[in-house]
């Protein structure tokens, strides 16, 4: 049965902060994986950029003793290149641990919040984002 207007509001409250507290928790996570991930592009595409001329020209001893111009364009283009290839890496890994964990089963619909009755999605699995269940070995996802 429906919810009252003001019960509504309360348990739409409810639902949309979980369900923006999951949303920021999968953000991070995603945030922290390519930030290791994408690492070495950083620093390779960082000194390209400190040590070029036309761009910051540092006056760090190494910007003048091992890198020049060509040097710095060559780190420069590396970077770019290698960044592809490490960006779908950094994806696969991501939807590989958000597919263990479970993460987007921890989205509640805003059914919740309207009806009566209608149970967590995590309640009717074995807890929260089925972590106290079995992991389902049939489930599979492609990256």
């Amino acid at each position: 049965e429906p919810r009252s207007t003001w019960c509504c509001l309360a348990w739409t409250l409810v639902v949309g902060t979980m369900n923006s507290l999951v949303f920021f928790m999968n953000l991070l996570l995603m945030f922290v994986i390519f930030t290791i991930v994408l690492l070495p592009t950083i620093v390779v595409v960082y000194f390209g950029f400190q040590c070029h001329s036309r761009v910051l020209h540092s006056a760090a001893r190494y910007c003048r003793s091992i890198l020049d111009d060509n040097s710095s364009s060559a780190l420069i283009i590396l970077g770019f290149i290698i960044m592809s290839p490490l960006i779908v890496v950094a994806m696969a890994i991501y939807c590989s641990l958000a597919r263990r964990l479970r993460l987007f089963i921890c989205f509640q619909p805003y059914s919740r919040a309207v009806y009566k009755g209608v149970k967590w999605r995590w309640y009717e699995e074995g807890g929260l984002c089925s972590c106290v269940k079995g992991w389902n070995t049939q489930v599979k996802a492609w990256v």
